[in-house]
Parts: C-alpha cells; structure tokens; sequence
C-alpha cells in the first residue's frame, strides 16, 4: 500500500497568488460570505479575533492563547476599531500570517478567506499579509507579546507531558514600536513589543542583548543576556511561570546570568545542535515606486519613481491604475477607484512576484484602496 505523502512546506519564492483577488474569486466570495460560520456577527464591536486555517476551514483561536501562533499554521486576525472616539463608525485591519513552515493550501485558504471577510465588511477592511518573523509594527502592536513555536497547534504549546517534551530554546528580544496616528483602543504605538521564538539548540546564536528559555519539560532555566532589556526579563519571567503552572509545578526552574556562567553549566550543555542559516532580508531604505496598467492592451509592470514618493505620484490627477510602493521593509498596494478589474485583480500577485524577485521576499504586504480608509503606516512612507 502507498504512504501518504505529507504536504508540501510552503515554499515562500515558489508561491503563486495570481487568483488572490480576480474576479472569480470575489463572485465566489459575494455568496460564499455571507454562509462562512465564522463570520457571523463579527466587526460589530471593538476588539480582537483571530482564526486558524485546518483542512480548508476557518476555526476560532482561544481568546487565552492570542499573540501565541505555530509556524506551521496560517491564521486570519481582524482588528475592529474606532478611528474617531466620539463616534460610532468602526473600521477593520484584516490580517493573514503565514507560518515558515505552512503548507500551500493552508497559505492559499488564508488568503481566499481574508478577502472573504474583506466582502463581508463590505470591502472598507484595509488588507494585510504578515510573514513569521517579518510581522508589520501594526501586527505586533496587538499584542503584549508574540510567541512563535514550532510545529502546529495540534503539537501544543499548553498542557504537555514533561516527561516526553522536546527541548527547546525561547529567544526573547524587543524593540520600539512606533507610535501609530490613529486613536485605536486594541493598538499600542510607541511602547516595546517583545517577541518570543522557538531557535535552534546552538549556543552561537546567542545574543548578549536578548534573552533565552532552556525549556527541558521538568527543568526550565532562563538566560539573561548581559545587555538584555527589563522588557526581555520580565516577559521571560511571565513565560517562565506559565510553563511553571503547566507542569504542575513538577519542573525545576532556574534563572542565570550571562556574566560568570561557566562553560560547564547544564544550559550550555544542553546546546548542541547545529548551527541553522541565517535567513534574515537585506533590506534596503530606497522607496521605489511600481505601476500596473492595463492601459496598452495588456497588463505591463514599469518602474515609475525610485527616491522620495508623494501621494501625486500614484495618480497624476487621475485614478486609473493601480501601484506598488516597495520600502523595503514593507510593501504597498494602492488600487486606484477607476483602475480596471484586470488590474485590481492583479494588483496583490504582482506585489508578491515583484518581492520574490528582491532580497526582502517575505516583507509584509498592505492593499489601500483610494475610495477607502487611510493607512497610517502608508502615510508614514510617503511622509519620510
């Protein structure tokens, strides 16, 4: 009899998101919104709600584990807001993040059922697509913290059996977000964001600035870092009790200190795994401005501006076409209100292609529509 072969690791150059958006794809979602489950009743309230992608089907995320996402899954997260405090009108960030280790189907359904919700809040959502590890400051700001695990949610994070758990090394580090121009209740602009990564098991990457969790199921010791923020020790120490509290405390914990910890001492030991690429972007500061028209008959992708970008730019009195603001360290779809279906179709799939041919594929990714909701961060790079 076959084995069943395990689906294939989504593959982040090798992707194809030409159908994200076409035409086919919104009739389909005109109908199938409104019959989605997991969209009954949402966006009716300020707040968080986070989905996880299994077998093609949105399911909710436990509210207790929100910030705490597996890299081998996709989720679709939906902030609702109020721009205005003094007002009643609400408006939407959706996001979908994709796990390194996700697969293609679990990637594809993310981003069908993102535009499905984008429908059901009748097109006003601002778009986003998040990558592990090269979140957006929006994304981060939802969240006191973001753990990143390996595996899936069905490995579980909670409620293990310490006897038969893996090791594993948490890496901890932060750093400033920037303050966000919108009076949002959910978002924290201008406070630390502390991320936390499940890492290989080699001691080379170490990091005196940050901090790190030996995790061994019944013994449990913190790093500390000789240059490591109060940030990173606190939010360890908050890590560090939960695991306390999940074992039952049956674990043995332990925090040490980066100064004078000798080369013997049972954390080092416990390091010895290889050494993992580094599969960091070299990301660049130059704005280079992208239009996608359909003008000439066909769809053509032209470089219109490299340098300082205006607003003026994308349009030049007109709103026909739609462009591709890549920063580096983010990228920008603006649709124009008379761009042609073709082109809005498009619009998202040539941003990604576009990436995959620089040395930032997996930058983050965020649609502003003309007719829609201003994007603080959007206006922030044109400003700068």
């Amino acid at each position: 009899m076959a084995s069943l072969a395990k689906p294939k690791k989504y593959e982040w150059k090798d992707s194809n998101l030409d159908l994200f958006g076409s035409d086919t794809d919104r009739a389909v979602n005109k109908e199938s919104a409104q019959e989605e489950p997991a969209w009954e009743g949402v966006g009716q309230e300020v707040g968080l709600k986070i989905w996880r992608i299994v077998k093609f089907k949105v399911e909710a995320w436990p509210v207790e584990e929100y910030g705490e996402f597996f890299s081998g899954d996709s989720y679709i997260i939906l902030n609702t807001y109020k721009p205005d405090p003094d007002n009643e009108e609400l408006a939407y960030d959706v996001h979908f993040w994709v796990g390194k280790d996700s697969t293609q189907d679990e990637y594809g359904s993310a981003a069908y059922k993102t535009v499905e919700l984008d429908t059901y809040l009748d097109d006003v959502a601002i778009q986003h697509r998040e990558v592990q590890n090269r979140e957006s400051d929006l994304f981060q700001s939802y969240f006191k913290k973001i753990i990143i695990m390996d595996g899936d949610a069905e490995t579980g994070f909670r409620h293990v059996t310490p006897e038969g758990y893996p090791t594993r090394l948490l890496h901890f580090t932060s750093r400033l977000l920037p303050s966000i121009n919108q009076s949002i209740t959910s978002r924290h602009g201008g406070r630390r964001a502390v991320s936390v990564t499940q890492i290989g098991l080699n001691r080379g990457l170490l990091k005196s600035g940050d901090v790190y969790i030996l995790d061994q199921g019944l013994n449990i010791i913190q790093w500390n870092g000789s240059g490591a923020s109060e940030d990173e020790k606190f939010k360890a120490r908050e890590v560090l009790q939960m695991l306390i509290n999940d074992r039952k405390g049956l674990a043995q914990n332990e925090t040490v200190e980066e100064a004078g910890l000798y080369d013997s001492h049972p954390f080092y030991e416990a390091l010895t795994g290889e050494m993992e690429d580094d599969d960091d972007d070299d990301m660049s500061d130059i704005k280079e401005l992208y239009k996608v028209s359909d003008a000439s008959g066909h769809l053509d992708f032209s470089k219109v501006k490299e340098g300082n970008v205006s607003l003026a730019d994308f349009h030049n009195g007109q709103s026909s076409d739609v462009y591709i603001l890549d920063c580096g360290k983010a990228a920008y779809v603006w649709i124009g209100v008379m761009a042609s279906p073709a082109e809005k179709r498009n619009a998202l799939g040539y941003a990604h292609t576009h990436l995959k041919g620089t040395n930032h594929p997996l930058a983050p990714i965020t649609v502003v529509k003309e007719w829609g909701r201003k994007n603080a961060e959007f206006e922030a790079a044109l400003a700068a």
